[in-house]
């Protein structure tokens, strides 16, 4: 019995898929890993007010936005928790969702953290939006916006 020539053209095509898809998801689980880890290595960064590695992480074009309504840019965020005037004690993050779109990844949580703004200690509790960049191969925190969690309920 032999196979017609669309049946083998169909085979083909469907391994084609296959194979592609198959990389493209086990590529997309891969950079899911990857930014659980560029997050843990963000919230260390914090909390060891570590400057360097906040650059490394972060993009140049950074917005970070702040639950109060305030925006800084890379270098104002760095110069704030390296300098003490945001100080992270602890940061834990839960329900955490990534997803990726080409070189764009959007990860939510919830973020609780033990900080001293000012040397005032206090807690926090708020929903966070990082929004990741791929940079010349390496995962970049391009914007991140924070909100009081739980939002307020509207009517």
């Amino acid at each position: 019995m032999s196979i017609s020539r669309l049946t083998k053209s169909l085979l083909v095509a469907a391994s084609f898929f296959v194979c592609v898809f198959s990389q493209a998801s086990f590529a997309n689980d891969a950079d899911i890993e990857t930014l659980g880890k560029k997050v843990t290595a963000l919230s260390k960064a914090m909390i060891d007010a570590d400057g360097k590695a906040l650059n490394a992480l972060s993009s140049p074009a950074l917005s970070y936005g702040h639950s109060g309504g305030h925006i800084e840019n890379q270098a104002e965020f760095i110069e704030k928790i390296t300098s003490g005037k945001s100080d992270f004690v602890t940061i834990n993050v839960s329900d955490q969702t990534i997803g990726i779109s080409g070189d764009t990844a959007v990860v939510r949580h919830i973020l609780n953290a033990d900080i001293k703004d000012g040397g005032v200690p206090n807690t926090i509790k708020l929903g966070v939006l990082l929004v990741w960049q791929k940079q010349a191969g390496d995962w970049k925190l391009l914007a991140r916006q924070a909100f009081k969690f739980p939002p307020p309920v509207t009517q």
